[in-house]
C-alpha cells in the first residue's frame, strides 16, 4: 500500500482582493509589541500546576535578571504554595489575565497550563504584545499548534517552547560533537523512553485524554526526547508505527508507542516510548555514526569509538533519586528562560521557536496515523 501523506502544518490559501476594492489601500494597524528595557525583566507565570514549582524555582535562581511579577491561576488561592519556592519579592497571585497582558512592566509570560487551555490565553497575551515562552506541546495536534504559531507571528511577538532537555550538559556536548562532523555519516538512531506512571497519574481530570492533552505518552512525555533527537539527526521522512493502551493503565490515549523511522539524512531508526515500563528509567538516545556511537542520557554522553576506546563527557556525578513527577533540575528550565529573555532583548530566535517545535508534533501525528491505518506515513513539507 502506498505511504499516506501527512502535511498537517500546511497553510490555508486566501483569495485575492476584489478588483473594485483593490484600489483602496487601508493602513495596517500598527502592532504594539513590548520591549525589554528594564532589568530585572518582569515575567508572569500562567498556570499553577505540577510543573509550576520548577518554573518558580528557576525564576528565583535568576533574580539578577528576571523578576517574577505575577502568577496567574483560575483559583489564585490554590497557587499561594508556590511562594515558598521563590526567594524574592513575592509575586501577585491573580486570575486577571487581561490585567497581566496589559501591564507594560511584564513583557514576557511563561504559559504552563494544560494544552486544552492555551489557545485563548496565548491569543490574549500576544495581542497585547507579550512575548510567550510555552511549555510543550504547542498544541494538542499539529493544526492547533500551527494556529498558535501563526497567532504569535501575526502579532509580532516571540514564541519559544520549553524543551529543557536541550540544556543538559550531555545534550550540549552531543550537539557540538555532531555539528563538528568528525563522527562521519549517521546510520542508525535509537530513541528509548522507558517510563513508569502509576494509575494515580492518569486519574487527574483529563490527563491522558485527547481533549485536554492531545494524547498520551508521546505528546506529554516522550516529546522531549523526540525534540532532542531531531535536533541532532534532522527530520524524519517516513514512519511505520503501532500505538496501544496497555492493561496497566485505564486511560483514553496511548501509554505505549513503537515506530520504525527513516530520516532525511539517510539513516534509519527506532522509537519506543511507554509509561508502563516499571521501574521508571531515564530516557536514552543512541546515535550510531561511521566512526563512533553516542549514548546520550541526562547524566552523561558516552562515546564508543570504533577502535574500542570509550570517552565519557559532560558527566553529572551528583547523585539523585529519579522522581518522574518533578521534571528534573530547575537549572535546565532556568537556562531556557534566560535564553528566551536574551532572545527577546536582542531580537534573535530563542533556542526552540514555535515553528521549529511543529516538527516534533508532526512526527507524533504521523506515528498516530500509521498506527491507525496500519500503513507507512510520509512526512511532507520538511
Amino acid at each position: 500500500m502506498a505511504p499516506q501523506k501527512s502535511n498537517a502544518a500546511g497553510r490555508t490559501g486566501v483569495q485575492g482582493p476584489d478588483p473594485v476594492s483593490a484600489s483602496v489601500t487601508l493602513p495596517e494597524e500598527p502592532k504594539v509589541v513590548k520591549t525589554i528595557d528594564k532589568q530585572p525583566v518582569g515575567v508572569a507565570l500562567v498556570g499553577a500546576g505540577m510543573i509550576a514549582r520548577t518554573h518558580v524555582a528557576a525564576l528565583s535562581a535568576a533574580q539578577d535578571e528576571i523578576a517574577l511579577k505575577a502568577i496567574v491561576s483560575r483559583r489564585p488561592e490554590n497557587a499561594h504554595y508556590l511562594a515558598e519556592f521563590y526567594d524574592g519579592t513575592p509575586p501577585a497571585f491573580t486570575s486577571d489575565l487581561a490585567a497581566v497582558a496589559a501591564n507594560p512592566d511584564i513583557p514576557v509570560a511563561i504559559v504552563a497550563t494544560p494544552p486544552s487551555m492555551r489557545r485563548d490565553i496565548i491569543e490574549q497575551l500576544a495581542t497585547a504584545g507579550t512575548h510567550i515562552l510555552l511549555e510543550k506541546p504547542v498544541g494538542r495536534n499539529p493544526q492547533e499548534a500551527l494556529e498558535v504559531v501563526e497567532i504569535c507571528e501575526g502579532a509580532g511577538v516571540t514564541l519559544g517552547v520549553l524543551f529543557q532537555h536541550r540544556m543538559r550538559a550531555p545534550s550540549k556536548a552531543a550537539a557540538a560533537l555532531v555539528k563538528d562532523g568528525a563522527l562521519g555519516k549517521l546510520g542508525l538512531v535509537e530513541i528509548n523512553v522507558p517510563l513508569w506512571r502509576d494509575q494515580s497519574y492518569y486519574n487527574e481530570l483529563g490527563r491522558g485524554t485527547y481533549a485536554r492533552d492531545g494524547g498520551g505518552v508521546m505528546i506529554t512525555n516522550a516529546i522531549h526526547s523526540i525534540d532532542l533527537a531531531l535536533s541532532l539527526t534532522g527530520p524524519v521522512t517516513s514512519v511505520q508505527a503501532m500505538t496501544a493502551t496497555t492493561a496497566l493503565h485505564d486511560m483514553e490515549a496511548e501509554d505505549f508507542a513503537v515506530a520504525g523511522l527513516q530520516f532525511a539524512c539517510g539513516a534509519v531508526g527506532s522509537f519506543v516510548a511507554s509509561t508502563a515500563m516499571y521501574p521508571h528509567r531515564t530516557e536514552v538516545i543512541r546515535l550510531h555514526f561511521e566512526k563512533a556511537s553516542l549514548k546520550l542520557d541526562k547524566d552523561a554522553l558516552e562515546i564508543s569509538w570504533r577502535d574500542g576506546s570509550t570517552d565519557i563527557e559532560a558527566r553529572d556525578d551528583a547523585p539523585r533519586k529519579i522522581n518522574p513527577l518533578l521534571g528534573g533540575k530547575h537549572e535546565w528550565h532556568q537556562a531556557v528562560i534566560e535564553d528566551f529573555i536574551a532572545a527577546v532583548r536582542h531580537g534573535r530566535p530563542p533556542m526552540v521557536t514555535g515553528r521549529e517545535a511543529l516538527v516534533s508534533q508532526d512526527l507524533i501525528a504521523a506515528i498516530e496515523t500509521s498506527s491507525r491505518t496500519g500503513s507507512p506515513v510520509e512526512l511532507a513539507g520538511l
